[in-house]
């Protein structure tokens, strides 16, 4: 199966470089509960007093001096109150993972969709290598799913792993969303501060269990494990118009994400549809 062919493309803006792209470095920045990281704010954390912010409490506690001294003729020059309390709030730099999860079962646009997949993967990698972002493949077909790419920011593993990947067979698709979501467990994990999104390309009927509930039951179900991820995902809906029967958008509806249907599915539109998602703020 060839790749599609690639192009150059400009850095990718995620909602979180918003907060900070104004800054130099290559990574996007986002914010982090973690103890590290660039203190840019404060937020109250009343009898918490975990990663204090000092300026900001003391800031907070100020106009009270003058009625707490009253009360209290004995004490310290300045009384900090446990409603006082600010947190600090930090931000960090952090790498985005955009995971491709593609439908390789049989059908008249598996090539088209393959070659397609294939040819933005290599496209955002050129971006990656710079960004130190990374990308990732999940290939589902016949009755498995299976992480054809892990996620990586190198161009010479994704050629590679790219270069042969089977096709045919059914459509599996809750076992390519339970391994979706074993992935990002497993980033998020690893990685606490990373920002995924992931693209699915299907058109959303699945028709293999790995359980006794139906497909389409199943599949839905593994959706909601996917959302308590709060992770962003979009649905590229595969179906021809002619035949579609609207479970893609089902698909999404599940995974509340949004669905789209690229007239013209080549390297660059997939990769321009992934683009313009990163650059709209989740609300």
């Amino acid at each position: 199966m060839p790749i599609g062919e690639t192009f150059d493309v400009r850095k990718l803006d995620t909602p979180l470089d918003k907060l900070t792209r104004r800054s130099a470095g290559r990574r996007s920045t986002s914010k982090t509960n973690r103890k590290r990281g660039r203190y840019i704010q404060a937020r109250p954390s009343p009898g918490n007093p975990t990663d204090l912010a000092f300026d900001a409490t003391l800031r907070a506690a100020a106009p009270f001096q003058n009625e707490r001294k009253a009360k209290e003729l004995l004490g310290p020059a300045l009384r900090v109150k446990r409603g006082d309390y600010q947190k600090k709030i930090r931000v960090r730099k952090a790498a985005n993972l955009i995971l491709f999860v593609v439908d390789a079962s049989w059908s008249m646009a598996v090539a088209e969709r393959m070659s397609a997949t294939k040819g933005a993967i290599m496209s955002l990698l050129t971006d990656a290598y710079q960004r130190r972002d990374r990308v990732g493949l999940i290939v589902f077909q016949k009755d498995q799913a299976r992480l054809v790419l892990p996620p990586t920011n190198s161009v010479e593993l994704a050629q590679k792993a790219l270069r042969d990947i089977p096709v045919g067979g059914k459509t599996p698709l809750s076992a390519g969303l339970t391994l979706t979501h074993f992935v990002l467990s497993q980033e998020l994990r690893t990685h606490p501060d990373v920002a995924p999104l992931v693209i699915v390309l299907t058109d959303g009927a699945g028709n293999v269990s790995q359980s006794s509930l139906s497909a389409q039951e199943e599949t839905y179900k593994v959706c909601e494990q996917i959302v308590r991820l709060d992770v962003r995902t979009v649905v590229i809906n595969m179906e021809h118009p002619a035949f579609d029967q609207g479970l893609a958008q089902k698909l999404a509806d599940h995974l509340e994400s949004p669905c789209y249907s690229l007239r013209d599915l080549k390297a660059e539109s997939l990769y321009r549809t992934v683009r313009d998602e990163l650059d709209t703020v989740k609300a």
